[in-house]
């Protein structure tokens, strides 16, 4: 494949952005950069992500299997050997395809050791908003406090109170920044990556750039004048459930055996519940706010990309690596769950590469984030891992559902027993057991009816009249894990992986 058959690869991500946060889907919130690729693009409404927390949906995303495949299920699990990686990451892949690879901002490998950074994986360039003392660092980069100690001391000052991962109950109340923007650690990354195109002259080698923002992700400190575009009497007032205290589910099991998911929750939820519902609609204004600070940065990398001709011949991808529970479920926040608002993610294919009858258009598939190594991987013209479960996007390809794990946040002592789903756009099947994995507990279920119970809250697994449904969902779960664990990480044949190649 040629350069003028290639096109340059644009990858825009978040963390923690809800499907619904966009102002395509919900015109309260504004993001006016995101749907310009909207705009220009595919929306797939249906997406969801292959874990409910960062480190193991990066890795799934960035080597194309699920968290079982890669050995990474938690927000503690790393690859830290890199002879022994499952596959090759994306991008080396793009690397090795032939592009220039930049990437400016959060991939959360935490594959770094004390005193030795962790491999670039294929980045030619490389910068990240955090401390060269953190997991994150990777050999070569360009860290916040090598530029900016000063900036990174004082946004750790200011958010000192809000806790580990800035997710305690005063991380989501949340308070305007008193920072320049340039003192954020997402401002250090728009930064570094605006300095890149500057100084970036389009040739012959295609161009792979990944943009990864750290928020709109808790703490919420946002700038006054983002805050400032919304009226707190626009915000609606959180969906309460029919019941007090969660059900017999596969989150109360979890909570049974992780004691960090439960204290967590219980902690912030006898904080947040003092507040007035006004209040409480605040945390909804500031996360938008979050939301659209995230976006003024993705819009001023877009308008330099497009002064730079980046634009021609070029595949934009807009993603998040998981949603956010924002006060659903009795003053649940953060992810950690099956649900539709922690595990659906925002995802948009755009640009010129995308068939133009094909822009501005919805598709209403199964998809996973799963999909964009085989979708880049042809994109590029290098040859797809076999082993991948996902599909090409821009095929007419499709499942009858989609994927997702969870396998605890990975602070417990013994690492609890897994919760399935298999999602379609009408059903939610989840599948779990109690205890750990060291239990062999009879396994229980969820069903929900998206269409009439988008809040999941009747679990109808036992409804002798959607016995049929139930019994389907679970049939295509099984056959589809069967199939997707059969093929890898590992695949020990003496003609390599010529028995699960696909024929040219």
């Amino acid at each position: 494949m040629s350069r003028s058959d290639r096109p340059n690869i644009i990858m825009i991500m978040t963390d923690q952005q809800r499907w619904d946060a966009l102002g395509t889907v919900n015109p309260l919130v504004r993001t006016p950069g995101i749907d310009s690729l909207v705009r220009n693009g595919i929306f797939y409404d249906q997406a969801v992500c292959q874990a409910p927390m960062c480190v193991p949906s990066r890795n799934s995303l960035m080597f194309g299997l699920y968290p079982s495949q890669t050995g990474v299920r938690t927000n503690r699990g790393a690859l830290l050997d890199e002879s022994r990686l499952p596959g090759v990451p994306l991008p080396q892949l793009m690397r090795d395809a032939g592009y220039f690879c930049a990437g400016f901002g959060k991939a959360h490998w935490n594959h770094a050791l004390p005193g030795k950074p962790g491999s670039r994986r294929g980045f030619h360039v490389r910068a990240e908003g955090q401390s060269r003392s953190s997991i994150l660092c990777e050999e070569g980069a360009a860290m916040m406090d090598d530029e900016d100690p000063e900036g990174l001391k004082a946004y750790y000052e200011e958010t000192a109170e809000f806790g580990s991962g800035e997710e305690n109950a005063l991380g989501y109340i949340g308070k305007p920044s008193r920072l320049p923007e340039e003192h954020h650690r997402d401002g250090f990354i728009w930064r570094k990556c605006m300095e890149f195109l500057d100084g970036y002259e389009p040739s012959e080698q295609p161009l792979f750039l990944y943009f990864s923002l750290i928020k709109p992700h808790a703490g919420f400190n946002i700038p006054p004048q983002y805050e400032q575009l919304y009226r707190l009497e626009d915000i609606p007032d959180l969906p309460a459930p029919p019941w007090a205290e969660e059900p017999d589910t596969h989150m109360r099991a979890m909570m049974a055996v992780s004691p960090s998911l439960h204290d967590v929750h219980y902690n912030r939820k006898a904080v947040l519940e003092t507040l007035p519902p006004e209040e409480r609609r605040r945390i909804t204004l500031r996360y938008w706010a979050n939301c659209t600070f995230m976006d003024s940065f993705i819009s001023r990398v877009l308008d330099k990309v497009r002064e730079k001709g980046l634009d021609r011949n070029t595949l934009f991808v807009f993603l998040s690596d998981h949603g956010e529970m924002l006060g659903e479920r009795d003053l649940r926040y953060s992810k950690y769950c099956l649900y539709e608002s922690s595990v659906r993610v925002p995802l948009v294919l755009a640009g010129d590469a995308v068939p133009a009858a094909l822009r501005g258009t919805r598709d209403s598939r199964p998809a996973m984030l799963a999909d964009l190594m085989p979708t880049l991987c042809r994109a590029a013209g290098a040859v797809p891992d076999p082993r991948w479960p996902g599909k090409d996007l821009l095929s007419p390809l499709a499942r009858p559902g989609a994927f997702c794990e969870f396998h605890g946040c990975g602070t417990e002592r013994v690492q609890p027993a897994p919760a399935w789903m298999w999602r379609t756009p009408e059903w939610k099947l989840i599948l779990f057991r109690e205890g750990t994995v060291l239990e062999e507990t009879p396994p229980r279920g969820e069903l929900y009816d998206l269409r009439n119970d988008p809040h999941e809250w009747h679990n109808r697994f036992d409804d002798p009249a959607l016995r049929e449904i139930r019994d389907r969902l679970m049939m295509d779960l099984t056959a589809h894990m069967a199939s997707a664990f059969a093929k890898g990480p590992a695949f020990g044949d003496y003609r390599g992986l010529e028995p699960i190649t696909p024929e040219a």
